[in-house]
């Protein structure tokens, strides 16, 4: 069995303009300075030129050296941002479009171009820097169409999922080439938000060995998904960790749907670790029990403690729950030395 690395945060949440969180090392000496091991890298260019990284070995030895002079690794690359745009549904066009390089916004086909050239790019980069894995949501044309009312056409969500499979193959082609696994973080919102959701997927890609799973149970709380099975039946396929809590607390007036509440009056909210529901006890003894082989990484959210503090309380929270797995059984102490003749002898099963 492997012991869980960690404990890492993710920084998308934490970016800024005042120091500490303004620069890559900026962030990294704040980050060390609570206590963390790693950093999960926004492909921000505030943070990274992922183009120059996919190029230069220079360069990513640049950025892998900038963290650890901090005593911190990067964990993964996170493409979420170009990862949504590699299929957005019209609904959403404007909305998302802000996410895009300038050159490319008002260009829906320009822009999905763009984000498959940022994907591909990501996993050149990752490559560079010495990392197995990186994370990132799917994108989604089938999401408006979650609840058929009206009812659905025929073949709709079946050339969605096409359509999304046609976009993803050369990318998950991409990170095979370059040995590192992509994994989609399973999120309401995205067309990959569930176990059934991502075995279309799968099919789709011909079962790609690089379309992995970054798990987060957060979003399955919010779901009403049964988090820990959801572990027992995938785990071949999560590569990567989201260290996330929430909780989801139903009334007479509201449930999973949230009623177009902000997120401090949703049934269903994000809170920061130990604060909501979840059972990380249960998580982290599944991930240890099945040799997950990545990192533990807060991704910070909550609807009503501040950042800073979600942070600070995060790290410690993680290092109580990160399993130092075992060497040898429990038990060992009592064997009873028993050789292969004495086996047969107590089965009955040696030779007359």
């Amino acid at each position: 069995m492997k012991t869980i690395k960690g404990p890492a945060i993710f920084l998308a949440q934490f970016m800024g303009t005042a120091a500490p969180f303004d620069t890559l090392d900026h962030l990294a000496g704040w980050a060390a300075g609570l206590g963390y091991e790693g950093i999960q890298l926004p492909t921000d260019p505030r943070l990274i030129d992922l183009a120059l990284a996919a190029q230069s070995q220079t360069y990513a030895d640049e950025i892998r050296g900038t963290v650890a002079q901090h005593g911190l690794a990067i964990t993964e690359l996170s493409t979420h941002l170009q990862g949504q745009l590699v299929a957005v549904h019209p609904a959403y066009d404007s909305l998302f479009d802000g996410f895009a390089a300038p050159e490319v916004r008002g260009k829906p086909a320009a822009r999905t171009a763009w984000a498959i050239a940022q994907l591909k790019a990501a996993a050149q980069a990752s490559q560079r820097l010495g990392l197995s894995a990186q994370v990132t949501f799917s994108g989604a044309l089938a999401w408006p169409y979650l609840y058929p009312w009206p009812q659905r056409p025929a073949g709709l969500v079946e050339e969605a999922f096409g359509e999304l499979a046609r976009r993803w193959q050369p990318i998950l082609d991409e990170f095979d080439h370059y040995g590192v696994d992509c994994c989609f973080e399973l999120h309401p919102g995205e067309d990959l938000h569930d176990g059934i959701t991502f075995e279309r997927f799968l099919d789709g890609v011909n079962d790609h060995p690089r379309a992995s799973i970054l798990y987060d149970p957060s979003h399955f709380v919010l779901q009403q998904l049964d988090y820990l099975a959801f572990i027992d039946i995938y785990h071949t396929r999560i590569k990567a960790f989201h260290v996330k809590d929430a909780e989801f607390r139903p009334d007479g007036r509201q449930g999973v749907y949230g009623s177009y509440n902000g997120w401090a009056e949703r049934a269903g909210r994000f809170r920061s670790l130990g604060d909501g529901q979840i059972d990380f006890v249960g998580i982290f003894s599944k991930l240890a029990q099945y040799d997950f082989p990545g990192w533990a990484v807060l991704e910070w959210e909550c609807a009503l403690k501040h950042p800073e503090d979600g942070a600070a309380e995060g790290v410690d929270f993680i290092r109580r729950h990160i399993i130092r797995v075992a060497e040898r059984a429990f038990d060992d102490f009592a064997g009873s030395g028993v050789d292969a003749v004495q086996i047969k002898a107590l089965l009955g099963t040696q030779e007359a």
